[in-house]
């Protein structure tokens, strides 16, 4: 029973605010075409490098910005719906407890509620308020459509640990283009954590990194990335769901009396989970007998295979394999046995026609 009771709470704050706040990391385009994208917000300009003013003309004598501190962490990596959602966040290395921890209270977002964790988002993009004022954030949005694309390739599986590597990288290397004096990076491991922090430490080898296990709750700016993520994926599940939302037909006149056109309630996918029943629920409701779902699904999920595989539940399709040309190897070109009585240079251009044939 206390188990039980501890995953509906797990679930009812992995399920988003019904008001969630609609982060400008929100690409309405890029999610319902099931596209992955990336959304950096703008540097602080007290984080922005100066002009030396021995030198105003030069950039490459200009001055660095403040020594700041990066973390990294996830959203929604277990979700068979939904995108996997990567966030940056970094600010002055002085002002990361102080600011993040002791003002605002930011922890790992899978403990704070949905309203908390969206609230602490909207603030931190309201100009006008510290959070805005002197930090950077950022988001890889990594579609499910593209996760199960990249985890179910015929040739060289490039599997989900992989693929969030290249996201975390990515994050940060836009970072430093965008000239942040980044000196500190905490991130929150997948895997192994040695392994991955030497890999970092190649990477980036300016910066002191370091990787460890419940870094959402041990440092303040993986925390508040932990945000960034989280609230971008609440709200991006919000509008993959709004497509499927029926909207009511126009109103009608019967006999002189206009009429609303009725449509039932859908339940909802709640946190998009398999362990949520709503999810699984809405899974089975809205499967198609021949393509499963939408670009919102993670197909390579155990979930979505199951469901596609029972009895009845969707078309069988066999692709038949065909032998071509292409399975060739090149030395098969060489080693074949010449046909008989075969003029080669004639058949080059085309075999020789007889007068038969007129």
């Amino acid at each position: 029973m206390a188990s039980l009771q501890a995953e509906e709470d797990v679930v009812a704050l992995e399920t988003p605010a019904s008001d969630v706040f609609i982060a400008p990391s929100i690409n309405h385009e890029a999610l319902l075409s099931g596209a992955s994208y990336t959304h950096f917000s703008a540097v602080p300009p007290s984080l922005l490098p100066t002009p030396n003013p021995e030198s105003p003309e030069s950039s490459e004598t200009s001055i660095p910005g403040p020594e700041c501190v990066l973390g990294v962490d996830e959203a929604g990596r277990g979700p068979v719906l939904g995108p996997m959602v990567y966030g940056l966040l970094y600010l002055p290395l002085p002002l990361s407890d102080p600011l993040l921890r002791k003002t605002h209270h930011f922890d790992d977002s899978k403990v704070l509620t949905p309203a908390v964790r969206s609230n602490l988002m909207e603030k931190l993009c309201t100009p006008g308020t510290d959070l805005h004022a002197q930090c950077g954030w950022a988001v890889e949005v990594m579609s499910a459509r593209d996760i199960g694309a990249n985890m179910m390739k015929p040739t060289g599986t490039y599997n989900l640990n992989a693929q969030a590597m290249d996201a975390t990288i990515a994050l940060i290397e836009g970072v430093y283009k965008r000239g942040v004096n980044v000196k500190e990076i905490y991130i929150d491991t997948i895997g192994n954590p040695a392994t991955y922090q030497k890999k970092l430490e190649r990477v980036f080898p300016t910066a002191k990194v370091t990787v460890a296990k419940k870094a959402d709750s041990l440092y303040p700016c993986v925390s508040a990335a932990s945000v960034c993520a989280k609230v971008t994926r609440d709200a991006a599940l919000e509008v993959l769901y709004e497509s499927y939302v029926k909207k009511p037909d126009e109103d009608v006149e019967m006999d002189g009396t206009t009429v609303k056109a009725e449509v039932a309630e859908e339940a909802g996918w709640g946190s998009g989970y398999p362990s949520d029943a709503r999810c699984t629920s809405w899974l089975k409701r809205n499967m198609d007998p021949i393509f499963g779902w939408g670009s919102e699904c993670r197909f390579s999920w155990g979930t979505a295979k199951d469901m596609l595989d029972a009895k009845g539940a969707a078309a069988k399709v066999d692709w038949p394999v065909e032998e071509d040309d292409e399975m060739m190897r090149v030395t098969d070109f060489f080693s074949g046995e010449k046909e008989a009585d075969v003029d080669e240079l004639g058949s080059w251009f085309g075999r020789p026609v007889g007068t038969k044939v007129f």
